[in-house]
């Protein structure tokens, strides 16, 4: 019905930045009935866990880990969801994921990011 597609990963140093998209594609009906859109990561033998959200309207969430390093952002029009990760740290190597919830819930693939010290 919806499909997400990520974009944007890459290695990075530590201190850099990189800029994830994240494009919904599919049942029109299905995308305009999306809420809440986010990013969460997983790292190698680590659970899965969200790294910001942000609602059709413009209200956004961020983990602890993160907030102040990392923006989340939308438009709407073109169904995409961004973040800006800058002051990049090793910690934050992960799997990111694009998630989209509407009247279910959708994953994208994942796209690697990598911060090296």
């Amino acid at each position: 019905q919806v499909q997400l597609v990520e974009s944007g990963g890459g290695l990075v140093q530590a201190g850099g930045s990189l800029r994830l998209s994240c494009a919904a594609s599919g049942s029109i009906f299905v995308i305009n009935v999306i809420n809440a859109m986010g990013w969460y990561r997983q790292a190698p033998g680590k659970q899965r866990e969200a790294v910001a959200s942000i609602t059709r309207g413009g209200s956004t969430n961020y983990a602890d880990s993160v907030k102040g390093r990392f923006t989340i952002s939308r438009d709407n029009a073109k169904n995409t969801v961004y973040l800006q990760m800058s002051s990049l740290k090793p910690g934050d190597t992960a799997n990111y994921y694009c998630n989209a919830n509407g009247r279910s819930a959708f994953w994208g693939r994942g796209t690697q990011v990598t911060g090296s010290s």
